[in-house]
């Protein structure tokens, strides 16, 4: 049964950088789709990037275009999030999530979601 694990939160000054990344076990990653998605309290969770099993990437929110980059290591069935010059408005919480075939910015459509990792951009 595949299971996906995050890692990598914690505290960011602003102009700060750090890497999430979404473990994969039980089952192959070739052939899914791996999202990142983003929530703070109150608010619907949103979706922030997603990489294809070909490794095209998509984009889903503008904000961080230029700054985050996401990629993947199959042979290693893990994701990552490279965010750079982090804000204070991209604190929240992150959640990693793959679904089989193609990236889609519905949230819903991914079947299998982490545990989440807390992500905090403080000076």
């Amino acid at each position: 049964q595949l299971q996906v694990v995050e890692s990598g939160g914690g505290l960011a000054r602003p102009g700060g950088s750090l890497t999430l990344s979404c473990a994969a076990s039980g089952v192959s990653l070739d052939d899914y789709a791996i999202g990142w998605f983003r929530q703070v309290p109150g608010k619907w969770r949103e979706g922030v990037t997603c990489i294809n099993k070909d490794g095209d990437t998509v984009t889903y929110e503008g904000s961080v275009k230029g700054r985050f980059t996401i990629s993947r290591d199959n042979a290693k069935r893990t994701g990552y999030l490279q965010m750079n010059n982090l804000k204070p408005e991209d604190t929240a919480q992150y959640y990693c999530a793959v679904r089989p075939g193609k990236c889609i910015d519905t949230y819903a459509l991914y079947t299998v979601w982490g545990q989440g990792t807390q992500v905090t951009v403080s000076s």
